[in-house]
């Protein structure tokens, strides 16, 4: 305790070089927290926006995930309402919700183009998915509803002159191989934020898609858990209970998510790497001027009788002061920026093929940030101790002639 005061007071000797000193230190250590936080944020939000798509579970016929079809659903679940009550049974199931994916082509009467449709449960959908598109016009779909109503994606619906009331006509192949029409109105358009997607996107209800497929079955059925830890353990509870399926996570086909986060771990890995060696040198650098320029000082204490021993403790705990109170100070720096974001948003522009911005958010974890300041102190810490070993050691007649 003596010498961690020492230590204090000869820092608070010089307080502009040791303002410095610390300055430095708390701006790299808000860097790599700031950064790590942002990566940090994106992957969570990639994380949930892939499992509310798609579900954290998948379960469908293995031929469903690695085959091609030959005819619309022909790997399809044939008893899908069967299993969805047996999979709602297990406690960390808060949802199940099946889905018909089909192609086809959409007509206005004049023009007909490609569509890419999808049959789900709207009430189910929409209340457990939340916002996930962006209404543009009209109104999203309802069960019930007595008319075959579809919603169109934005770039759909500008190529098809079509809004909210326009009657279409659907036409796909059936499962029996042959050509099926369908007359539906448009109940509302919308942005996925991917203007290609929208171009051929349509959203129908699983009875409309049945009935345009002239089958009963089901392509897959999302399962949607309480929480995201519960992932893995519920796959192996659901798999071991249907050996004869297929079940995956949302991981599996998250290929956006893991493009994302390998391109954005090189990135960021560069960055931090680039972060740390300029904070070693500049910090070695201040701390090796500190430590020169007392040189004559130490040589003083050495004719005192002072050991070397002591005078590199002291040193040592010099540097563990600064780069403490600066690791602290670059905490504190990015956890204000990170609540700041929260009072004053700031909205990122659109990434590449999305048409629509995302908020800015830090996301601090605990560990990371006891990781970093730790790293940072004993940075600061060794520098000083091995800048100080050849000055403490220095010949007091050396030391005390030092100019």
């Amino acid at each position: 305790m003596k010498w961690l005061l020492f230590a204090i007071q000869n820092t608070l000797r010089n307080r502009r070089r040791s303002l410095v000193t610390v300055a430095i230190a708390a701006l790299g250590t808000a860097a790599i927290l700031l950064a790590s936080g942002f990566a940090l944020y994106t992957y969570q939000s990639l994380e949930q926006a892939a499992a509310r798509s798609t579900g954290h579970l998948i379960v469908g016929q293995a031929a469903q995930f690695t085959k091609d079809e030959d005819t619309p659903l022909q790997y399809g679940l044939a008893d899908a309402p069967a299993l969805t009550r047996q999979l709602l049974a297990d406690p960390d199931v808060r949802q199940v919700l099946p889905r018909v994916v089909f192609s086809g082509l959409i007509s206005n009467g004049d023009k007909s183009t490609v569509m890419l449709g999808t049959g789900v449960e709207p009430d189910s959908e929409f209340a457990v998915k939340g916002p996930f598109l962006n209404l543009t016009a009209g109104a999203v779909l309802a069960s019930g509803s007595k008319d075959a109503e579809v919603m169109l994606g934005e770039g759909l619906a500008r190529s098809l002159k079509a809004r909210p009331g326009s009657s279409l006509t659907l036409l796909a192949s059936t499962t029996d191989g042959a050509l099926n029409a369908l007359d539906v109105t448009v109940k509302g358009v919308f942005s996925t934020g991917v203007p290609d997607y929208d171009k051929r996107v349509v959203y129908t209800d699983i009875a409309t898609a049945q009935r345009l497929l002239n089958t009963p079955r089901v392509s897959t059925l999302g399962v949607f858990l309480n929480r995201m830890e519960a992932t893995a353990p519920a796959q192996q509870r659901v798999a071991a209970r249907y050996p004869q399926l297929t079940v995956q996570t949302w991981l599996d086909q998250a290929f956006f998510y893991r493009s994302v986060r390998g391109l954005y771990n090189r990135i960021f890995g560069a960055l931090g790497l680039i972060i740390a060696i300029i904070v070693v040198f500049v910090v070695t650098n201040a701390m090796m001027m500190a430590i020169i320029e007392r040189t004559r000082e130490i040589g003083t204490l050495r004719a005192l009788g002072t050991l070397p021993g002591q005078l590199l403790r002291s040193l040592a705990l010099e540097g563990m002061v600064l780069g403490g109170v600066g690791a602290l100070v670059g905490a504190a720096i990015a956890i204000a920026v990170s609540l700041l974001l929260y009072v004053v948003p700031v909205e990122m522009p659109p990434p590449p093929g999305s048409s629509r911005g995302y908020p800015l958010y830090i996301t601090l974890d605990p560990w990371i940030t006891l990781a970093t300041v730790a790293a940072m102190v004993l940075l600061a810490t060794l520098a000083s101790a091995w800048i100080g070993r050849r000055t403490v050691h220095l010949p007091i007649v050396d030391a005390l002639a030092h100019n």
